[in-house]
């Protein structure tokens, strides 16, 4: 057990002849008490001191893995938005190429639709000239035949009466 201020200050040598001076020794032990007791109350402050800052550095160590945990939190965040535009982004990407083919598919099948309708058209053209052709010869042959003389004669005969 270490020796207090108060010990030596109560500590007693034993007397004999041609001893110590005692004065010069009570001297000397208030010199170490003093000094004993600052020794004491410095040792004391940087006890004081030491705890304060291992405090501080508990505090920092604490900080240092909150912001650690922090940061990792934080990226597994930004992989998890990442991840899902990257997902998001491709059902876009799968919705816009579904859209095109089902509206390439229906121009195709419009295109096709007006194609058959064109040919029909033509169809119908070609036999509505044909049957316009037939009927405009057939009154050209009905002109170009001689009863149309004997009838203009016959009128012009019962004009005259």
């Amino acid at each position: 057990m270490p020796l207090t201020p108060l010990d030596i200050h109560n500590k007693e040598f034993p007397r004999k002849l041609r001893g110590y001076d005692e004065d010069a020794v009570n001297e000397f032990l208030d010199q170490i008490i003093k000094d004993y007791e600052a020794l004491i109350k410095e040792n004391k402050e940087i006890h004081n001191h030491a705890q304060s800052l291992q405090d501080k550095l508990d505090h920092f160590a604490n900080l240092e893995e909150t912001l650690s945990k922090t940061i990792i939190v934080a990226q597994e965040a930004a992989d998890d938005v990442k991840s899902n535009a990257k997902k998001e982004s491709q059902l876009i990407v799968k919705e816009a190429e579904k859209n095109a083919d089902r509206i390439v598919n229906d121009a195709l099948a419009k295109s096709r639709k007006i194609a058959l309708e064109v040919e029909e058209l033509k169809k119908q053209a070609s036999i509505y000239r044909a049957r316009f052709r037939t009927l405009v010869e057939a009154q050209l042959e009905l002109l170009s035949q001689d009863g149309w003389e004997a009838l203009e004669r016959a009128e012009v005969s019962r004009e005259e009466y």
